[in-house]
């Protein structure tokens, strides 16, 4: 195994999105359109903008691991007076790379990522497999959150 490490570019982006989508996959969503049109335009866009940003892992040059944060702005509050939030997403190891230190490595180049962006906090919705990681990490639960569905 040589696992290295490198920011996603579009070369990658197909292969993210098929990534991506085994994510969902595994999470057990419903899959009722085609996700990858949509997917490669907000990618696209938000790279281009640099508020999107991705680390990947990969094994010689087999991309085994990802990570996605996306950059979004509120009005300044107490909690994070510079208004900026990385929300993450696409944090997925491939099955037989799990529990190895992959995942704890894309989050934390990733949460670097989003201090030197001058975000005041980082989210995520967690799956029932990321809890372990995300609380050993420092992050903790918000009971405030609600979500409304259009």
């Amino acid at each position: 195994m040589n696992i290295t490490y490198r920011k996603l570019t579009e070369q990658e982006l197909d292969l993210f999105i098929k990534m991506r989508i085994e994510q969902l996959r595994e999470e057990g969503a419903k899959e009722e359109i085609d996700l990858t049109p949509a997917l490669k335009d907000y990618y696209r866009r938000h790279m281009a903008d640099d508020t999107f940003i991705s680390w990947i892992a990969l094994d010689n040059e087999t991309i085994i691991g990802t990570s996605g944060m996306s950059i979004v702005e509120k009005p300044p509050y107490f909690g994070c007076p510079s208004g900026k939030i990385g929300l993450l997403s696409s944090m997925f190891t491939r099955r037989e790379y799990r529990r190895k230190g992959i995942a704890k490595e894309l989050l934390s180049r990733v949460i670097d990522e989003a201090r030197k962006r001058g975000c005041g906090t980082v989210q995520i919705t967690a799956s029932d497999m990321g809890i372990l990681l995300y609380s050993s990490f420092g992050f903790t639960k918000n009971d405030h959150f609600m979500q409304y569905k259009l």
